[in-house]
């Protein structure tokens, strides 16, 4: 069974002036061990699309089934802390924590022990490449691609078998841009997570083992390492 998969889905929302149909009818299967592009420019759905996987909202139509079941049966809130962690192109870190507090944060709101937490938030660090002098520094102390390799050890310490990024490389250097695409490939293949990035970088997104095209809301193209997928209607 696949782990995740995308079922016709569908979303539209309502502004001022119209009805935006922002994804239309996209479908899709994701495994564990692979790294997923999802590629396009500026109102492609990209974004979109990720926030439905993500369960921060569900479809129009259609589905995306995790596990076998919808999202529109589960405890939604369960869902987005137990199943899916985002990595977000501004980081999104607490300035006021230490590094090693913001990786603790999210396992001491699931409910574990502080001494615990701090010792997942070291392994987690060390994990990413950061030592443990710089466990005890603040996000404003550190440089872009250290800040993305902070979020990266905070959403592995969810616990959840996705990592989803949108644009995790927007604000960095090619520097940094290719140590966190190293990272995120090697979570991929070497952990066994089903990494998904949206990204608008191309070299980025030839990366991936599957690289996902969309236009306008559809998905036009899909360029796999062995296999070719042509517009769906």
């Amino acid at each position: 069974m696949a782990l995740l998969e995308l079922r016709n889905v569908k979303y539209s929302y309502k502004n001022e002036y119209q009805t935006v149909d922002a994804v239309k009818g996209i479908s899709y299967v994701f495994d564990k061990g692979k790294m997923y592009s999802i590629v396009g420019r500026s109102g492609s759905g990209k974004t979109t699309l990720l926030s439905l996987i993500a369960g921060l909202d569900l479809p129009t139509e259609g589905e995306v089934v995790f596990e076998g079941v919808s999202t529109a049966d589960r405890d939604i809130e369960k869902y987005r802390r137990e199943s899916a962690a985002v990595i977000y192109q501004n980081f999104m870190l607490f300035p006021l924590l230490t590094l090693a507090e913001n990786v603790m944060f999210p396992m001491e709101q699931n409910g574990m022990d502080t001494k615990k937490a701090y010792e997942k938030a070291m392994e987690l660090l060390r994990k990413v490449g950061l030592t443990d002098d710089q466990a005890n520094r603040y996000p404003a102390m550190i440089s872009g691609g250290e800040k993305q390799r902070v979020a990266i050890a905070r959403a592995l310490g969810m616990g959840t078998p996705m990592i989803l990024a949108d644009e995790p490389t927007g604000n960095l250097d090619s520097s940094n841009s290719r140590n966190i695409i190293e990272i995120l490939k090697h979570l991929a293949h070497d952990d066994d997570y089903c990494v998904i990035v949206v990204t608008h970088d191309e070299g980025f997104a030839a990366e991936a083992d599957e690289m996902i095209h969309l236009k306008d809301g559809r998905r036009i193209t899909d360029t796999a390492r062995t296999r070719v997928f042509t517009i769906e209607e």
